[in-house]
C-alpha cells in the first residue's frame, strides 16, 4: 500500500503493455508495407490470423483496435498518471502517503486485471475488438456483425469499465489528498506545476470518465439484452433486424464527450512533468508561473466544451459545428501560453541537457509541430476533407502519442534515482533519445501528406485504387521508420531494468532541485521521512537567484537563512518576515558603510 511502490507497480505494467501496443503496430506496419508478400514467420506467431503468412484482413482491424485502446488508455493515461500522481504527490506536497492507501492500492489491482483481460482477448477463438479503439456501433453492438464482434469485443467492454473503475479510485485519492494532506506552509501557489498538472488531470478524469461507463453499459444492453440505444433499420445479409429507433451517433456524443477530455487526461501530466524538469534543468525559474497554472484550469474548463469536433461529418447542424470550431480554437490559446512560456524558461537558460531535459524539449517539439495541423482539423470546412484520412492520425499521435509519451519518458529519467535509488546510464539515454525522436517525426510527418491526397485511415492494403498505389514507397520507408523506431526503444527497455539492480548509486538530490521529495532519503521508506515532515517557506523555482551562493535554494529552507537573496515580492502577506528583512538589510549596509569609512 506504499505510494511508492504502486507508482512503480504502474510504470513496469504501463512499460509491458507498451511494448505489447508497439509489437502490435509493428504487425500492421508490415502489411501496409509489404501488403503483397507472405512473411511465414507471421503464420508461426499468429497462426489461423495469418495463414500463409499474411495477415487476415479481420486481424488487422482487431491490432488496429487493440493497439488504440493500450496506447491511450492503458499506457498514455494509467502508464502515465497512475505513475506519477502516485510517486510524486505525498513527496512533493509533503504528506506520508495517499488519503486511503488502500483504494490506491485496489486502483492498481483493478488495473492490472484490465490489462489481463485486455490482452486474454487476444486468445479467443473470435479473435479481438475490431471496431476501432472508438468502437462505434453498430459494428461494436451487433455480436454477429464481424468475426471481432463477438466475445473479443465483449471482453473489451468489461476490460474498459474495470479500467474506469480503477482511474476513477485513482482520481478521487490523488484530489483528497492534494487537497486536504499538503505539510505546512504548501499553499496552493506554492505547489510544483507537476502537483497542478495532476491534480486537474484527476479532476478532468472523475467528471468524464463516468459518461464513457455509461454509454459502455448501453452498449452491453444493446448486444446482450435486445435493446435499441444505439441500432436502427440495419440489414445483415439480407435480414431485417427488430431493433429500431436507436441513434449511433448516440454513441459518439457519449464516447468524445469522455474522448476529448482523455487526450488532455494523457498530456496534461506530460506537460507538468517536463514544465518541472526544464525549470531544474535550464537552472531558471519557470517562466509565467501563474500563466501556466490558469492555462491548464483553462484547458481542463474549455476541454469538456470541445468534443464536437470529432464529430464534424456526422450530418450535425452546420451552427453546432460553428460553435464547436470556435471552442475548439480558443483551446489552443491556452496551449499556446505553455509553449511559449516553455521557450521562454529555454531562453538564455544555464542548460543542462540531461536524457530528462532532451525528452522534454522533445515534448515541446512534438506539441508544437502536432499542435498547429490540430488548427486545420478543428476548422469544420478543412476537417470534412481530411476527416478519418492519415492526416488526423498523424496530427494526434505527434500532439498526443508522441509528446505524451516523451512527457512519461522524461519523468522516469528524471525520476528515476527517487523510484529506485540508482542512476540510468547517460549515454545509452541520448541513444535512446534520438533514435525514438527522429524514428517518430519519419513516421508520422510523411503521414501529413498522404492525408492531404486523401488516403483513408484503417485501410488494410492500398493496393486496391490506383492514386493510392503511389504511395506504397512511402508506407514502405514508414514501416521501415516503425522498425527502427521500435528497435531503439530496446535501449531503453535494458537501461531502465538493468540500472534498477546495477546502476550507479544516487545522491540525495542528484539533480539539484528544489521541490520535497528530494529531501526525503535515498532509500526511501514508509511514511517518506525519518523525522518530522519539512516545512514550506517559498515557491519551487528560486534557481539562480542573484545573491545566492548556489544556483538553487529547496523549498525548505527559510528566507531567514538567505538574507542576501531575498526580494521584496518574497514576503507578500508577511509583514513579519519583511520587517526583519528590512531591518537586515539597514545593519548590513551601515556594516558595509563603516568597513567603507575605516
Amino acid at each position: 500500500m506504499d505510494h511508492k511502490v504502486i507508482a512503480k507497480q504502474f510504470l513496469i505494467t504501463g512499460i509491458i503493455m507498451a511494448v505489447i501496443g508497439m509489437l502490435l503496430s509493428i504487425l500492421f506496419r508490415i502489411q501496409l508495407g509489404w501488403p503483397d508478400q507472405s512473411f511465414p514467420l507471421l503464420e508461426t506467431f499468429l497462426g489461423k490470423w495469418a495463414e500463409g503468412g499474411r495477415i487476415k484482413p479481420d486481424f488487422y482491424l482487431a491490432l488496429v483496435t487493440i493497439h488504440g485502446t493500450i496506447m491511450v488508455f492503458f499506457v498514455l493515461t494509467a502508464g502515465l498518471s497512475g505513475t506519477f500522481s502516485n510517486l510524486l504527490i505525498p513527496l512533493q506536497i509533503g504528506a506520508r502517503d495517499m488519503a486511503s492507501p488502500l483504494v490506491n492500492a485496489l486502483s492498481y489491482w483493478l488495473f492490472f486485471l484490465a490489462s489481463v483481460i485486455m490482452i486474454a482477448s487476444f486468445f479467443v477463438e473470435s479473435g479481438p475488438a475490431s471496431a476501432g479503439w472508438t468502437i462505434y456501433p453498430p459494428l461494436s453492438a451487433l455480436p454477429k456483425a464481424i468475426s471481432g464482434s463477438g466475445t473479443g469485443q465483449t471482453l473489451w467492454l468489461a476490460s474498459m469499465v474495470l479500467f474506469i473503475a480503477s482511474s476513477l479510485m485513482g482520481s478521487l485519492n490523488y484530489i483528497s489528498t492534494i487537497l486536504n494532506m499538503r505539510t505546512k506552509g504548501m499553499d496552493l501557489w506554492k505547489m510544483p506545476l507537476t502537483i497542478w498538472a495532476l491534480f486537474l488531470t484527476a479532476v478532468l478524469g472523475v467528471l468524464s470518465f463516468p459518461v464513457l461507463v455509461a454509454g459502455v453499459v448501453l452498449l452491453i444492453f444493446d448486444r446482450s439484452a435486445g435493446t435499441s440505444f444505439y441500432l436502427s433499420d440495419l440489414v445483415i445479409q439480407g435480414q431485417i433486424l427488430p431493433q429500431q429507433g436507436g441513434s449511433p451517433i448516440l454513441f459518439q456524443h457519449l464516447f468524445w464527450f469522455l474522448g476529448h477530455p482523455e487526450v488532455y487526461i494523457v498530456i496534461m501530466p506530460a506537460m507538468g512533468i517536463a514544465s518541472e524538469v526544464m525549470s531544474v534543468n535550464a537552472r531558471k525559474p519557470i517562466f509565467g508561473y501563474h500563466a501556466m497554472v490558469y492555462s491548464l484550469i483553462g484547458i481542463t474548463v474549455l476541454s469538456f466544451i470541445v468534443w464536437g469536433h470529432h464529430m464534424f461529418v456526422t450530418g450535425m447542424n452546420p451552427f453546432l459545428g460553428g460553435v464547436f470550431m470556435i471552442t475548439t480554437l480558443i483551446i489552443a490559446v491556452p496551449s499556446a501560453v505553455k509553449t511559449f512560456n516553455w521557450l521562454a524558461t529555454l531562453w538564455r537558460g544555464n542548460i543542462r541537457f540531461t536524457p530528462a531535459m532532451m525528452f522534454a524539449i522533445g515534448l515541446v517539439s512534438f506539441f508544437i509541430s502536432g499542435g498547429l495541423t490540430g488548427i486545420f482539423l478543428g476548422n469544420a470546412s478543412l476537417d470534412i476533407n481530411l476527416h478519418d484520412t492519415y492526416f488526423v492520425v498523424a496530427h494526434f499521435h505527434l500532439v498526443m502519442g508522441s509528446a505524451a509519451i516523451f512527457g512519461m519518458l522524461c519523468g522516469v529519467y528524471h525520476w528515476f534515482p527517487k523510484m529506485f535509488g540508482r542512476m540510468m546510464d547517460e549515454k545509452l539515454g541520448y541513444l535512446h533519445f534520438w533514435l525514438t525522436f527522429f524514428g517518430a517525426y519519419l513516421v508520422f510527418f510523411p503521414m501529413h501528406f498522404m492525408g492531404l491526397d486523401g488516403v483513408p485511415r484503417r485501410y488494410y492494403a492500398f493496393t486496391e485504387f490506383e492514386f493510392m498505389k503511389e504511395w506504397l514507397t512511402v508506407n514502405k520507408f514508414v514501416s521501415w521508420a516503425a522498425i527502427i523506431a521500435a528497435l531503439g526503444q530496446v535501449a531503453f527497455l535494458w537501461n531502465f531494468f538493468h540500472s534498477i539492480f546495477y546502476g550507479k548509486k544516487a545522491t540525495q538530490n542528484p539533480w539539484e532541485a528544489n521541490t520535497l521529495e528530494w529531501t526525503t532519503p535515498v532509500e526511501g521508506i514508509h511514511g517518506n521521512w525519518p523525522g518530522e515532515i519539512p516545512s514550506v517557506y517559498r515557491w519551487p523555482y528560486d534557481y539562480s537567484k542573484p545573491g545566492h551562493d548556489k544556483d538553487f535554494i529547496p523549498q525548505n529552507t527559510p528566507f531567514s537563512e538567505t538574507m542576501s537573496s531575498n526580494l521584496p515580492h518574497d514576503f507578500e502577506g508577511n509583514p513579519e518576515a519583511e520587517r526583519i528583512q528590512v531591518e537586515w538589510q539597514k545593519s548590513h549596509q551601515s556594516g558595509k558603510q563603516t568597513e567603507a569609512n575605516i
